[in-house]
């Protein structure tokens, strides 16, 4: 369940004096506050199983890290927790600042829908516009309710849809060398 108070323009700073609650997660979209509760055991499956793809890739080429729920800091009024990201070793030593917050965009973004069409109108349109924004060159938005990925790619200053994947396609990427993952491997069964 996602609640959206859309009538305050909220900032970082506004955010350190929210409670600290560990079932609820708080975004800053443009000013614009999102509630979410604790995603879904599946999602974090999810989650977690893609890290583990990209990290074990990361781990055999030493070309960058993965990182899962890191802080994405693009400015006051734009602070988000993506599930996932990849960075290069190079970007990350640009964008990481003293608290380990990520102040610019990675590589990779992946986002795992939770169930609600407003957490899917988050995920789908603002957190797409952000992420293009931004410069981040690839965006997964993993699908687990229909086990399919969308993958949006920089095209031309902006992240544009290149390609929906199924359950029985591979996904690989040209700013992931060499990777390359059965969909299939990214769902439990």
């Amino acid at each position: 369940m996602s609640q959206t108070l859309a009538s305050i323009s909220w900032t970082s700073r506004d955010l350190e004096a929210l409670p600290d609650n560990e079932w609820v997660r708080y975004e800053i979209i443009n000013g614009e506050l999102f509630m979410t509760r604790s995603p879904h055991r599946r999602h974090q499956q999810i989650s977690g199983k893609i890290f583990r793809q990209l990290d074990a890739w990361s781990e055999s080429n030493n070309l960058g890290e993965a990182i899962i729920m890191p802080g994405l800091i693009f400015s006051d009024a734009d602070n988000v927790s993506p599930d996932v990201v990849w960075v290069s070793h190079e970007r990350l030593e640009e964008i990481e600042d003293d608290a380990g917050h990520l102040c610019g965009a990675p590589e990779l973004v992946v986002e795992v829908i939770s169930r609600g069409g407003q957490n899917e109108r988050r995920d789908r349109t603002a957190k797409l516009k952000l992420y293009s924004l931004q410069g981040v060159r690839e965006y997964w938005i993993v699908d687990r309710f229909n086990r399919q990925v969308e993958v949006y790619r920089r095209e031309n200053a902006q992240l544009s849809l290149a390609a929906t994947l199924f359950a029985e396609d591979e996904i690989n990427s040209p700013f992931l060398p060499g990777f390359s993952c059965a969909i299939a491997c990214f769902f439990p069964h």
